[in-house]
């Protein structure tokens, strides 16, 4: 049965090749030009972390964990003069390409499982969600520190 507890293992299990790939989606990607300016390995290593500790947030639901972690990130991103709409891209493409992943990987066999991935859809649509508002409010902080 793929619960919940099931699907954030596979995707804490699989962090590595996750981030990997997307890596490779984000510096591909004709939507995110400006990403060249961070450093790949700091980006791996930063959505690796997401992805890594995913679970703890959507089975703990730590809110202040993903906002400290997201206004980093945001933070970090306006340094690097990477504009906001391509730093809301990739968090976008984290989302898809975590949920493309699933997809692939999934095995419902009964409606249960299913009530399981509906439940992990929910909880993911809620932390990405509030993982780009967290890192817009980052990113305009420090904006706004940068022009102080």
């Amino acid at each position: 049965m793929m619960t919940l507890y099931r699907l954030v293992r596979l995707i804490e299990n699989n962090s590595h090749v996750l981030a990997t790939c997307l890596l490779d989606r984000i510096q591909n990607s004709e939507a995110t030009p400006e990403y060249s300016r961070v450093p790949a390995e700091d980006l791996k290593e930063r959505v690796y972390e997401i992805y890594r500790h995913l679970g703890d947030w959507l089975m703990t639901k730590d809110e202040l964990d993903l906002e400290q972690r997201y206004l980093r990130i945001g933070a970090r991103r306006a340094k690097q003069e990477v504009p906001f709409s391509q730093v809301a891209w990739a968090i976008v493409l984290t989302k898809d390409n975590l949920w493309e992943f699933l997809k692939k990987e999934r095995e419902i066999v009964r409606p249960i499982e299913a009530f399981g991935e509906l439940e992990m859809l929910q909880l993911l649509d809620h932390f990405f969600d509030r993982a780009i508002y967290y890192a817009a409010t980052g990113y305009e902080i420090e904006a706004v520190r940068a022009t102080a």
